[in-house]
């Protein structure tokens, strides 16, 4: 039960995402934030994943204003493919069309409280979606640049989780140490860290480590369970 919809934008026009829907919901929404490959077949499996789950999932094209409907592998050829999309676009635009896909999603039939959901750049954004209080809850998957926006950590007043690799040579422990730091006042923040890789929860990535990918899918689930309630 999954399809592409249009997403109407406070700026221009061409926005879309993968929705897809539950058989029976328990109603609660996802945004569900790509990485730097596009809403490619894994961030499909993964939003088709939460939506048996029981969530609607929404997993907008934030690459759209640059190549809309990208979707990349893992290669490194793919991957700076990737980063030079990204540098080609706007941030603060990315976040508020990340912030018009979010009232798309509460407009699906059913869908009350919203969690954001992202993986590397998607982890930074779900991390600033919080900050904006745009969110109920958010889990962000080793999100690489997050230390770069620290200063909004204290403006997270809703439940956080943070999933980091100790094997992360992109996000070093001394780097996972300050954003638990910036978040240690906030009694509903949990930072939890694998034996694992940058990329562990990505089937189709040679970083793929099953057991820390299961591991932080089942505390996410009983996370969003209770935020969501």
């Amino acid at each position: 039960m999954a399809k592409t919809i249009d997403i109407k934008t406070s700026n221009g026009s061409g926005l879309t995402g993968y929705l897809a829907e539950p058989e029976q919901g328990n109603g609660a929404g996802i945004l569900l934030i790509q990485e730097i490959f596009g809403v490619n077949s894994h961030i499909r499996d993964v939003a088709d994943l939460y939506a048996a789950a029981g969530y609607t999932v929404l997993a907008p094209d934030v690459f759209w204003r640059a190549e809309p409907n990208i979707e990349l592998g893992y290669s490194p050829e793919d991957m700076q493919k990737g980063m030079g999309i990204v540098g080609k676009l706007d941030k603060e635009q990315m976040l508020q069309d990340l912030l018009d896909a979010i009232t798309t999603l509460k407009a699906q039939p059913g869908c009350g409280k919203v969690a954001a959901v992202g993986y590397c750049m998607g982890g930074t954004f779900s991390f600033r979606l919080a900050a904006k209080g745009a969110v109920d809850a958010a889990v962000c998957y080793y999100g690489g640049q997050i230390s770069q926006v620290l200063s909004e950590a204290a403006n997270i007043k809703g439940p956080i989780m943070l999933h980091f690799g100790d094997q992360d040579k992109h996000i070093p422990a001394e780097v996972v140490s300050q954003i638990a730091n910036a978040l240690k006042g906030h009694k509903q923040a949990q930072v939890l860290t694998y034996h694992a890789d940058h990329g562990f929860n990505c089937d189709q990535r040679g970083s793929y480590n099953r057991f820390a990918a299961m591991l932080a899918y089942g505390r996410t689930s009983v996370f969003l369970n209770r935020s969501l309630a």
